[in-house]
């Protein structure tokens, strides 16, 4: 009887906490996959070089009132993969590189916080800049052992009752039992499918569960991700707009839900850094452009609302420096495409043009496009290497070798550097606003983060 009561005691005096506190009824999990440290100074400081100084000039989420390190590896390797970060991200399970929603036998499922959070009776959104199916979006809602069994994937979140979805598209929305497709069979479970903002805005106010992708003609050129920031034309979808969107859905759920929980990742970022490209710079300002949506929300509801910014691992090893005690972050400025971009933009001109796109063609298009000879300072050697690469794309080796030598000259001239094109074990950086953001200081592991945040929101963890 005596356990009984101080049990009941330490029930009540937790829910006295909570509600003298205050809890978080509104929770944002911002996600910048491959975001190290380094890619958010990187970001910050191009900014002050924009403004021809030395120093930063603050996005909005790193200057959050709290900030950790956070250690990132995985349950069996030293660098852990999106698969293995974004699980333990969502469920604070240490799991196998590759799996997701398992643990590391590949069989066991686990539950995560947006099961936490819809269990307690919130509105669930999942969202992110890449396909609905990748690893980090699919750590919150899929259990398989293989993350590359997209299709499986996709049947997984059909099956959910996750209430908003904003992404790209599916990666492989055909059936290979030739069955009805993924778009087929979530309308058939309840979800309604929208085209892009405009037309999310049309059809949002009758629907019961949505996903938001974009246009079928982005789709056509690239359905595993929105255009990268710096490729992007107005009619493209970007992040912001799902951010607003997940929002505006979410909270039209008021009347039957308390409160939602949403992810959204910033997916590119990774893929910027896996190919060493400076564009990752776009990626980080355009993950902040949608925080600042969130936090504009936050503004409105300031005792109701948590918002957490991290990563699930760094990507490239970048470096800010490549030996003298210097930066020329600015030179990022004159970049106009990625590479993705920039190797469509040559095989175009090579079919187009033959023989007349010569080396004093290609010269004026990088030109154009990365400010060499012009805006940015390119020596005789880099000037020989871009030479050479473009003659092999001539000789038909394709234009990787040239897009690749353009990537290496801006990094050169910006001073930074790449260690590799994968992971590193890296910290990665945590920051917080809001109800219960106190709890994200100092050095943690990212198991820790799911669970910190169904705290801050009286979410029980199961």
């Amino acid at each position: 009887m005596t356990k009984r009561f101080f049990s009941l005691l330490s029930i009540l005096a937790f829910a006295l906490t909570i509600f003298a506190e205050g809890k978080a009824k509104y929770v944002f999990y911002f996600i910048g996959d491959g975001m190290g440290v380094n890619q958010v100074n990187a970001a910050e400081t191009y900014l002050g070089a924009l403004e021809g100084r030395i120093g930063i000039q603050e996005l909005c989420f790193p200057s959050f009132p709290y900030a950790g390190f956070v250690n990132t590896q995985s349950a069996t390797n030293g660098v852990t993969d999106s698969a293995a970060g974004g699980t333990a991200l969502a469920s604070g399970n240490k799991t196998k590189n590759g799996a997701l929603g398992v643990l590391k036998d590949l069989t066991t499922p686990i539950t995560c916080i947006a099961d936490w959070a819809r269990e307690a009776g919130a509105a669930v959104g999942i969202t992110t800049s890449v396909s609905i199916d990748h690893a980090t979006p699919a750590a919150f809602y899929a259990h398989v052992g293989n993350r590359g069994d997209s299709y499986k994937i996709g049947e997984q979140l059909i099956k959910t009752n996750v209430d908003f979805f904003g992404a790209s598209d599916f990666v492989k929305p055909e059936n290979p039992d030739g069955g009805s497709n993924l778009y087929e069979q979530a309308k058939a479970n309840g979800f309604t499918i929208a085209r892009g903002y405009k037309e999310y805005q049309k059809k949002a106010k009758k629907a019961e569960k949505m996903i938001l992708f974009q246009p079928e003609e982005a789709s056509k050129v690239e359905r595993g991700s929105i255009p990268y920031a710096i490729d992007r034309t107005k009619n493209d979808l970007t992040l912001q707009d799902i951010t607003r969107a997940a929002i505006n859905f979410l909270m039209k759920k008021q009347d039957q839900k308390d409160g939602f929980f949403l992810m959204v990742e910033g997916g590119k970022i990774d893929w910027a850094c896996h190919s060493n490209d400076p564009a990752f710079i776009s990626e980080l300002i355009d993950m902040d452009n949608a925080v600042k949506v969130a936090y504009e929300f936050y503004q409105q509801h300031p005792d109701e609302t948590l918002i957490v910014t991290t990563a699930d691992h760094e990507t490239g090893g970048l470096v800010l420096g490549r030996g003298p005690y210097e930066l020329n972050l600015k030179v990022v400025a004159s970049q106009r495409m990625s590479m993705v971009k920039l190797e469509r933009e040559l095989n175009a001109k090579k079919e187009k043009m033959g023989d007349a796109f010569t080396w004093d063609v290609a010269k004026k298009f990088l030109s154009e496009n990365f400010g060499f000879w012009d805006t940015v300072d390119v020596n005789d050697d880099q000037t020989a290497r871009l030479e050479r690469s473009f003659k092999e794309l001539q000789d038909g080796k394709g234009p990787g070798r040239l897009a690749g030598t353009v990537k290496h000259v801006i990094s050169e001239c910006a001073m930074i550097g790449w260690q590799s094109g994968g992971h590193s074990n890296g910290y990665v950086p945590a920051f917080a606003i809001g109800v219960g953001a106190e709890q994200f200081h100092g050095r943690f592991d990212n198991t820790e983060i799911s669970k910190k945040m169904a705290k801050a929101a009286g979410w029980e963890i199961k």
